[in-house]
């Protein structure tokens, strides 16, 4: 029988600039909470290197770079497990990535997600605490096409990169839509540079019954929509870690980092991701942490297993990086004078991520388990500064009184297989 064991798990941490110890009793409530527990999670959402490597041509939009000396403040607030697949990990490239490595190794910390080739990185890693042994692995379902690691062959080394979770989108269409979609694609001649792969063999012919059009997938059916559905290589190769894991650990997390939406509601996951993190569940998975979109998405309690589908940032910091490459400043239309202020003003002129609250509110679910299984939850809110001036912004603190309880209320709507009820002490209740 297992011991019993307390998660403190968090989002995205964003870290670009050193992080001192606050003052604020709210900011040291916060570390105190997560010190408090047996396993501490983050997503290094970026890489820790003295820029090394070389900015790669694209990247998973704000080039992210810290110094090595942040894992020491992340280590002190009280981490002491990291996911590290995700769409910033390659930004630059296989020097950024290695200098990461190394980084994270020096200090002796626990990360998954990341490796040489594909099995390094889908492997599971292990965290030895008091109570006992927890696996954890990490997968990414957002990259930029230069970041997935490889597999090795007997006659062939594999590539350095992160754990990918590809997956499949399909648009279900009517029968005389599809027939006037193929028609329109076969006059303009579109993709004349893929039947031309296809004819010389480096590319497969679409399946029976799906059409690749202006670069999609369509099928004729009912309803109409867009479906997306894992890769099936990848659900399987990750299942089967999952497995693994299962029976060489007391307890097992899957990470899971995923942009992707339902249409456009960036609270509600792609379907593909419902789908894979149940069978994470299946397969072993104690808990599933989500993060990705920068904002929160609702929890699911299934099979008495909690997936949290995004816990959106726990630190932010992506407007006070020194650098950016060229290629940044190109794609907004700045001239080589512009400097690092000049190019996130104009990143934030349309609004984007200072322009909306959610991006800057959180919460850090405490989880115990007792006997093996799930015995609480409870949610602690936390905002990161929405309105204060770019160098202030981005650091948690415990979100007290309404402030709190509208955030807790907020995941409460999202979630499935639960009730989650707002506590004056300052907490969200989850019951099943």
């Amino acid at each position: 029988m297992a011991r019993p064991l307390t998660l403190a798990a968090t989002g995205d941490s964003l870290v670009t600039k050193r992080i001192p110890e606050s003052r604020d009793p709210a900011a040291r409530a916060l570390v105190d909470l997560i010190r408090s527990a047996d396993v501490r999670f983050t997503n290094l959402e970026g890489t820790l290197h003295d820029y090394r490597g070389f900015p790669q041509a694209s990247s998973g939009g704000t080039y992210v770079v810290g110094s090595p000396r942040i894992i020491d403040d992340l280590t002190r607030i009280g981490f002491n497990l990291f996911a590290a697949a995700n769409n910033h990990m390659l930004d630059w490239g296989e020097g950024g990535l290695f200098g990461t490595m190394e980084t994270l190794d020096r200090a002796g910390v626990v990360y998954a997600g990341i490796g040489r080739h594909l099995q390094e990185a889908r492997s599971p890693r292990y965290l030895e605490v008091g109570p006992g042994r927890v696996a954890l692995l990490a997968v990414t379902s957002t990259f930029p096409p230069h970041a997935p690691a490889g597999e090795q062959r007997p006659d062939c080394q594999g590539r350095p990169g992160v754990n990918p979770l590809r997956f499949e989108e399909t648009i279900t269409v009517d029968a005389g839509t599809l027939a006037f979609l193929a028609e329109l694609h076969g006059r303009l001649d579109v993709d004349a540079h893929r039947a031309l792969s296809i004819q010389l063999g480096f590319t497969r012919p679409d399946p029976e019954g799906i059409a690749t059009l202006f670069g999609r997938r369509f099928r004729a059916g009912e309803p109409a929509g867009v479906h997306t559905a894992p890769h099936l290589g990848d659900l399987a190769g990750n299942v089967a870690w999952i497995r693994d894991a299962r029976r060489q650990a007391d307890w097992v997390i899957v990470s899971v980092h995923a942009h992707e939406m339902a249409g456009s509601d960036r609270e509600q996951p792609a379907e593909f991701i419902h789908v894979f993190c149940r069978a994470a569940v299946d397969a072993g998975a104690d808990v599933v942490l989500g993060h990705g979109p920068h904002l929160l998405r609702g929890l699911e309690l299934y099979r008495g297993r909690p997936i949290f589908y995004s816990l959106g940032n726990f630190i932010f910091q992506n407007e006070v990086l020194q650098r950016q490459p060229a290629d940044f400043y190109e794609r907004l239309g700045l001239p080589q004078t512009a400097t690092p202020a000049d190019l996130f003003d104009a990143r934030s002129a349309g609004g984007g991520f200072v322009a909306d609250p959610r991006y800057w509110e959180t919460v850090v679910p405490l989880c115990r388990f007792d006997g093996g299984a799930l015995a609480e939850i409870r949610l602690y809110p936390a905002t990161l500064g929405y309105g204060l001036p770019r160098p202030q912004r981005g650091s948690p603190v415990l979100a007290a009184g309404e402030a709190g309880r509208a955030i807790i209320e907020r995941v409460a709507h999202l979630s499935t297989g639960c009730r989650i009820t707002w506590r004056p002490d300052g907490f969200g209740e989850v019951r099943w």
